[in-house]
């Protein structure tokens, strides 16, 4: 007779934070409901990002505001957690722990509007 092992019901990131890491709101752990974000951004006591500058920047339709919200976000101790908890739930759009979904998927950059060059532009 084989006994089937089972995962535990919380995650190993949940019961033992990793070394090194005075915060357990650090960890990898994804915050997947939204209301865990809240959550851990006030136990955090300390600003982040996302809730200190405009919102906006974070929903922008401009490339280069795209990039300067994942840099900001690139600053908040949160960022891994808010990332995973975003590919998660597919986040349909915005910049979510320093990267960029459309349509629920991570892209590299956010293209302009209208369609490519043909030709390359001289500099």
């Amino acid at each position: 007779m084989q006994t089937e092992t089972h995962a535990p019901s919380v995650p190993p990131s949940e019961t033992n934070p990793p070394p090194g890491l005075e915060n357990p709101l650090t960890s990898l752990s994804p915050l997947t409901p939204l209301t865990a974000l809240d959550d851990a951004i006030e136990n955090l006591g300390e600003p982040v990002p996302c809730r200190s500058y405009d919102p906006e920047v974070f929903f922008a339709e401009s490339p280069a505001d795209v990039e300067y919200a994942k840099s900001l976000c690139r600053t908040c101790p949160l960022m891994e957690a808010c990332l995973s908890g975003a590919k998660e739930r597919r986040e349909p759009w915005g910049v979510w722990g320093g990267e960029l979904f459309v349509q629920g998927v991570v892209v590299a950059r956010k293209r302009p509007r209208g369609r490519p060059r043909k030709n390359p532009v001289a500099a």
